[in-house]
């Protein structure tokens, strides 16, 4: 059965998301230390993310399922090679073009998907042996869950009104078994933005097996 989909996100401008600002950084430094060379970002948007990679001196692929958000990403940064592909799509396609990669990124993506699985299938089968995924996701634990309880944020925070928002909440446990369930080992785990354990966003860093 065809997974849900949704089909724009309102990708229309090279504008950065505002989460890149304390993302992107992290998601350098740690493809840097994992000292890889090729990276496909998944779910890249409107490219922004991919520009930033390959500012870094790394070689970046960008994939992503809105039609819009690839003309955009084209549009701006006519250098790095972009696909209308999602986690839906047969990698096959991806591999015959680009090959294998070093690395998958991809942030702030799983919590809109229906389907969340196939995200980390696909990264395992467009990695090379021994390759990493390194995911970012809203954090959820007893403090900021608490902390979202106290000042009566929750309805804010589900974005219930956004066509194509949240519906994924993840913990590091659940994203933990996400990762184990379809083939990788968890090597790294981190959070970003915000104080400890009120962390904006978790990092999980998956290695192929």
């Amino acid at each position: 059965m065809r997974p849900n989909l949704v089909e724009t996100y309102g990708w229309a401008t090279a504008e950065a998301p505002h989460s890149c600002e304390y993302i992107a950084p992290e998601i350098i430094n740690i493809l840097k230390r994992l000292d890889i060379s090729r990276v496909l970002d998944v779910g890249s948007g409107n490219g922004k993310l991919c520009c930033e990679i390959k500012r870094s001196g790394l070689i970046v692929v960008g994939v992503e399922n809105d039609v819009q958000g690839v003309e955009t990403s084209k549009s701006n940064y006519p250098d790095i090679h972009f696909y209308n592909y999602g986690v839906q799509d047969d990698p096959g396609e991806l591999l015959a073009q680009e090959g294998a990669f070093d690395a998958v990124v991809s942030t702030e993506v799983i919590e809109h998907l229906f389907s969340p699985h196939l995200l980390p299938i696909y990264a395992r089968a467009v990695l090379k042996n021994k390759g990493y995924l390194v995911i970012t996701t809203p954090y959820h634990g007893y403090l900021k869950n608490l902390a979202i309880s106290i000042v009566n944020k929750w309805d804010f925070h589900h974005t219930a009104l956004w066509h194509g928002g949240h519906i994924k909440f993840w913990s590091r446990s659940t994203l933990t078994r996400l990762l184990e369930e379809n083939g990788f080992e968890v090597v790294g785990f981190s959070g970003v933005g915000r104080a400890p354990y009120l962390w904006k966003s978790m990092i999980m860093i998956g290695l192929k097996k």
